[in-house]
């Protein structure tokens, strides 16, 4: 029996060692199965090999206005591309998205050598996944010859505002089509088969084939106009002069039955192209003049002339951006170019003026000099931002638009640049490679930030000399491409030359701010003189997603005074440091970072806040209005990162029934809103209501009085924004008159005959008239929205209607949103953040989001929705367990459908949910009980 086991027991030793053999064979097996990766293919990357550089395109387009027989609308086109191989090669990769390659012969696509040899080509395809045309060849493309190559191609001219595509108005009853281009960033490939990225510069000859009675449009001017017979239809053919050397995302193509005002500008044809009864109406005019006046400004600020022959702008009914920097021909949303001088507002008038600024300032930055890749946009996007105020306050003197950057630009982003789920200005260039990941980069961060670290820039080296290192810059880099350290270099030499003494290199203090996302917060004890920086998170117990080289210092430029003294500049470029001239003494206040010039919050020692707080309550003026701005916003945010008391930061705003300066009042009023949506559901709702009430209504017979009972208007500019904050104050807060006032104002403007209310005035009044009225009053509203012929005057009213209270309006006009018939597309995600602003629409907007987002992310495409901004204007107010949980569950849910643009907004979502979380929960008792104290009777 012994042996007998033994032997088994062998037997079956032997039998599971060679089991384990086999599986630890097969294991390693897949496991070099699991782990190997099949070299890539070319056309499985998202970047084009540098083997082939274009050098020019021939390229004629017919867009067909009217649908055909199985009812679409489709473009038809050709594309000669001449390239140049760099290196020998036996593949062609162009990007072509949505095109279906057509031949009449059976070769889809023709090669031919301009010298020598013609490749044989053996296989071409489209490769959708990466949006390629792939041409395999049986020969070799030789370095240092040139080739063309021959597509004809169709495509859909559909309405999801995304490279060629057309849009719809109604003009005297009758449906008008319009053809137009959308190309940027990655859409020129849906277009005509192209080398679709921004460093892939070449010169464009442009031919457009369209309906007799239309005009045609494209970046160059019109060198021939011709009717003609093309498979016997009557047509117009017009031919462009070549453009620029320039990228395919700046390519602009327009079809349509436009009118035009226009003048000659020195050298250059500035015109603006609108639907014929807009510019009958004059609404062209102010554009035309702005534009013209900006022109003046950057010429001289660049010291380059403006590079083309003409400067086309046009506005368009659909359109996904606010407007877009197409060389020669700027594109435009048309409430942000048309302005009607009986209807729009002083706020319409400076958009206008500010827009045009923008997108003319791209023509040289941007344009004529342009990034090599998409991971720092921010060069374009806020450079154009921060010139856009300079060249909207050359264009409009007496308005101090400067002053308001910090409110726009700079107290926007700081909101956002205090997530940790934040991103730097610069990112990696291997980081950003598909679409989505290119679309998420314009946001915030790109432009505001952007332009606030160039302003701060230009501060400390002085306009002047950043201007001068500009020039060179854009004189050197010509029709070229670059990245950020050239700028930094050539402004390094700008500084050289005119003695700027700095704390380092300008690449090295300029690296902190672009490399590392976020901002330092300063704190200054005015005790010792002491300063020390740290990362500025809204809530302290989030960690960055990404590690910093720098460690999250920055190499801080500090301008400050004390209560008698001039201003000073002090350094800061480690943690800490000791400046004993910012000691103070007695009832002496120190304040920092003078006109907010820098990228950076402030804190104090209690002591320096006090005298500041008790300046505030004595004589605010004695402090710059930027400043005062400052106070309220540093103070509220410092406060919602558990640095300061929340008590401390409201009693900034104790002073303001004193205060009749815009800046500050919008300050202020901003981040009560965040109090509002945070506790828009309790009892400190009504406290903070009490306590804005007794504030506000200073201000409200302040310019009740200086208009006369509001027939007239103030001089001021920034004196006509603040009278819409104290009537919209002090109606939503229900100051004695005010709901009155505006209820009368739109009955009266119900009824038939001549009254008006005054364009200022109107996106407050009609919020108001809907927030206390019923269904008559929406329906009125909707029905005026609908026939106005101004697109500024339907967006107030567009607008104004989510300020219904009613649960079934506000349902109802939710469902509109996706009835492009109703609500345009381009107005979907705007529409649903304002219904989800209120306390009443909040829920329903979220639950709208929720029900319909794999419909509006599949369906629309991502040109008709800014996911990121409906992500983050639906969940702003997110503030309790139950609601993280919601969002949580939203995640989960649409996992598989993704989130495109939105992804970075969804995360920054939940992160600013669970701060939310921990924040009311530790500060209600302290907000509720400074409420009472400051609203009881005394």
């Amino acid at each position: 029996m012994g042996k007998f086991c033994h032997c088994n027991t062998l037997c079956v030793v032997c039998s599971v060692l060679g089991a384990l053999a086999v599986a630890t064979i097969v294991a390693l097996w897949v496991v070099q199965l699991t782990f190997y990766v099949r070299p890539a293919d070319p056309w499985d990357d998202h970047r084009l090999p540098p083997s082939l550089v274009p050098d020019s395109y021939h390229v004629t387009l017919w867009p067909r206005l009217h649908p055909d027989g199985h009812g679409m609308f489709i473009f038809t086109g050709t594309s000669r591309v001449r390239f140049n191989c760099s290196r020998d090669t036996n593949l062609i990769l162009l990007h072509s998205d949505k095109l279906t390659l057509t031949s009449k012969d059976g070769h889809l696509v023709k090669l031919t050598a301009v010298s020598g040899s013609t490749p044989v080509i053996r296989k071409s395809w489209l490769h959708p996944t990466n949006q390629y045309l792939v041409v395999q060849l049986n020969g070799v493309l030789r370095a240092g010859e040139a080739y063309d190559l021959y597509t004809e191609f169709e495509g859909q001219l559909a309405d999801d505002l995304e490279g060629f595509y057309r849009s719809m108005y109604n003009e005297d009853g009758v449906e008008k089509i319009l053809a137009t281009s959308q190309m940027h960033p990655t859409h020129a490939r849906k277009t005509f088969p192209c080398f679709d990225e921004p460093a892939m510069k070449a010169v464009f000859h442009i031919t457009l084939v369209h309906e007799r009675g239309t005009v045609a449009l494209s970046n160059g001017l019109e060198t021939e106009v011709v009717d003609t017979v093309i498979d016997g239809s009557l047509v117009t053919r017009t031919t462009f002069e070549p453009t620029k050397r320039m990228s395919t995302y700046l390519l602009a193509l327009v079809v349509s039955d436009y009118s035009n005002v226009r003048m000659q500008k020195n050298h250059t044809l500035v015109r603006i192209w609108a639907r014929k009864k807009a510019i009958d109406a004059d609404q062209g005019e102010l554009a035309l003049n702005l534009t013209g006046s900006v022109l003046n400004f950057l010429e001289t600020y660049y010291d380059i002339p403006y590079p083309l022959s003409k400067s086309d702008h046009i506005a368009l009914p659909d359109f996904y951006f606010g407007a877009m920097e197409n060389w020669g021909l700027v594109t435009y949303k048309e409430a942000n170019l048309l302005y009607d001088v009986t209807i729009s507002s002083n706020g319409d008038r400076e958009t206008t003026a500010s827009i045009i600024a923008h997108e003319m300032a791209h023509m040289w930055f941007g344009n004529l000099v342009t990034l090599k890749w998409w991971n720092e946009v921010w060069l374009n996007e806020g450079f154009a931002t921060y010139v856009s105020y300079l060249g909207a306050d050359y264009a409009e003197p007496t308005w101090d638009i400067k002053d308001l950057f910090v409110l726009n630009e700079v107290h926007r982003v700081f909101t956002i640049d205090a997530l940790a789920t934040s991103h730097p200005l610069s990112s990696e260039e291997e980081s950003i490679q598909t679409p989505a990941q290119i679309a998420e980069l314009f946001d915030a961060i790109s432009y505001s930030k952007g332009a606030s670290v160039l302003r701060m820039l230009s501060n400390f080296l002085t306009e002047p000399v950043f201007v001068q290192g500009l020039t060179t810059y854009l004189t050197s880099f010509a029709y070229g491409n670059t990245e950020s350290s050239d700028l930094w270099e050539h402004l390094q030499q700008a500084a050289d030359n005119n003695g700027i003494s700095l704390p380092g290199k300008v690449n090295e203090i300029m690296n902190h701010w672009t490399l590392q996302m976020g901002f330092p917060v300063v704190t200054i004890d005015t005790r010792m003189g002491q300063l020390s920086q740290t990362h500025f998170l809204l809530d302290p117990e989030s960690k960055p997603k990404s590690r910093s080289e720098f460690n999250y210092e920055w190499i801080v430029p500090i301008q400050w005074r004390k209560s008698s003294q001039e201003i000073s500049l002090t350094w800061l470029s480690g943690r800490h440091a000791l400046n004993n001239n910012m000691k103070t003494s007695g009832d002496e206040w120190l304040l920092a970072n003078i006109n907010i010039t820098g990228y950076f919050r402030v804190n104090y020692d209690s002591e320096n806040w006090d005298r500041l707080l008790n300046q505030l309550n004595t004589d605010h003026k004695v402090l710059p209005v930027i400043n005062r701005a400052q106070l309220i916003d540093d103070a509220f945010n410092l406060a919602r990162a558990n640095i300061i008391p929340i008590s401390l930061a409201l009693n900034t705003t104790r002073y303001l029934h004193q205060e009749t300066g815009y800046i500050p009042w919008k300050s202020a009023l901003n981040n009560f809103d965040y109090l509002y949506l945070m506790f828009g559901k309790s009892d400190i709702y009504i406290l903070l209501q009490r306590y804005l009430k007794k504030q506000v209504e200073p201000l409200f017979l302040h310019f009740k009085n200086i208009t006369l009972d509001w027939v007239n208007v103030p001089e001021e500019h920034s004196d006509q924004y603040n009278q819409v904050n104290a009537l919209w104050v002090a109606c939503s807060t229900g100051v004695d008159g005010c709901q009155n006032l505006t209820r009368m104002w739109f009955r009266q403007w119900m009824e038939p005959g001549v009254f008006r209310i005054h364009p200022n005035l109107r996106a407050t009044v009609y919020c108001s008239a809907i927030a206390e009225g019923g269904t008559e009053e929406w329906d009125f509203a909707w029905k005026m929205m609908k026939n106005s012929s101004v697109a500024s005057e339907s967006d107030k009213l567009r607008a104004a209607l989510s300020c219904s209270r009613d649960t079934w309006l506000l349902n109802r006009y939710l469902n509109f949103t996706l009835d492009q018939d109703k609500i345009r597309k381009q107005d979907a995600t705007s529409t649903i953040v304002s219904i989800a602003r209120s306390v009443h629409g909040q829920m329903l907007a979220w639950d709208f989001v929720r029900r319909n987002w794999e419909y509006m992310f599949t369906q629309y495409g991502v040109g008709s929705f800014s996911f990121a901004s409906l992500i983050s204007g639906v969940t702003a107010s997110f503030s309790t367990e139950e609601e993280l949980s919601q969002l949580l569950q939203f995640k989960m849910d649409n996992a598989a459908a993704g989130f495109g643009s939105a992804t970075t907004a969804l995360e920054q979502a939940l992160e600013r949910t669970r701060a939310n979380i921990r924040w009311v929960s530790g500060k209600e008792q302290e907000i509720r009980s400074w409420f009472l104290h400051e609203t009881s009777s005394k």
